[in-house]
């Protein structure tokens, strides 16, 4: 049985007493991965074998971009990457998401995954995986920056965090009608103001 091609043995031979040194590729799955070493001996018929365990890393999930990332004041897609080994992960917003909804799918070691179930083959049980999860953006039509808290949940629990910062839309302003008639009596007429920031009349 040859040996995993994650582990590694110096030296490949030798004579008489010895001393083989093992080592092996970080683990990035979170389930311990084993393997076999057989070592034959010249004239021997029964070669002598030992196992190897490697431990796993924790579950874990991570954003790409830290722990804050910017959209554009136009909005639209947006696509947030991570990584993680966990067997499933759950996307929700932290508060008012201010008009954004969290999609149905995202996208895990390369497939389709509906958001909050067991995504399939297990790929973080042998190694982290990417993925990438999409969300629109409405346009921000205020005069401030908009934040929204997106969260993701590993299986076990764990989470993080990301804020996404959408850039300030332009102020502006208008008024209807442009032009009016106030009566002879001097009643009131009104002029309606559409804007997203403060004014002032002069």
């Amino acid at each position: 049985m040859a040996k995993p091609n994650w582990l590694t043995t110096t030296p490949a031979s030798g004579s008489g007493n010895g001393t083989i040194s093992n080592s092996g590729t970080a683990h990035t799955g979170r389930v311990a991965r084993t393997g076999t070493v057989t070592v034959t001996g010249v004239g021997v018929a029964t070669p002598a074998t030992y196992k190897v365990t490697q431990e796993a890393k924790a579950e874990y999930v991570s954003f790409d971009n830290g722990a804050e990332m910017a959209a554009s004041k136009e909005g639209g897609a947006l696509t947030i990457t991570g990584k993680s080994n966990s067997s499933k992960l759950t996307f929700s917003f932290v508060g008012d998401a201010a008009g954004v909804e969290i999609p149905a799918t995202y996208i895990a070691n390369g497939s389709s995954t509906a958001n909050g179930t067991a995504i399939a083959g297990d790929p973080g049980a042998v190694s982290e995986f990417i993925w990438s999860v999409s969300i629109n953006l409405p346009e921000n039509v205020t005069v401030d920056t908009l934040e929204r808290v997106l969260k993701v949940t590993a299986n076990g629990g764990q989470s993080q965090q990301i804020t996404i910062k959408q850039a300030a839309g332009d102020a502006y302003i208008s008024v209807d009608p442009t032009e009016i008639i106030i009566p002879q009596d001097g009643s009131s007429v009104s002029v309606n103001v559409t804007s997203n920031t403060s004014w002032t009349v002069s």
